[in-house]
C-alpha cells in the first residue's frame, strides 16, 4: 500500500517537472519571436535613420555647400 502512494507521488512530481517544462518552452519561444520582431524593428529604424542622415548631408551640401569633415582635430578644454 505503501508503494503506490510512493509511486503515485512520484508521479505526480514528474508531471509537474513536466507541465514546468512545457511553461518554460512556451515562454522561450515567445521570448524569441519577441526578440525577432524587436531585430526587424530596429533593422527599420536603422535604415531610416541612415536615409535621414544621407538626405540631411545632402541638403547641407546642396545649399550651404557643407561636406562631412575627413580628419577632424579636437581641443583639449580641460583645465592643468
Amino acid at each position: 500500500m505503501v508503494w503506490i502512494v510512493v509511486v503515485g507521488a512520484l508521479l505526480a512530481g514528474l508531471v509537474a517537472l513536466n507541465v514546468a517544462v512545457l511553461q518554460l518552452n512556451v515562454r522561450l519561444d515567445r521570448l524569441g519571436r519577441e526578440r525577432a520582431t524587436l531585430r526587424d524593428e530596429n533593422a527599420a529604424l536603422e535604415a531610416r535613420s541612415s536615409s535621414a542622415k544621407a538626405t540631411v548631408q545632402a541638403r547641407a551640401k546642396q545649399r550651404l555647400g557643407l561636406v562631412p569633415a575627413t580628419n577632424p582635430t579636437y581641443v583639449d578644454l580641460r583645465k592643468r
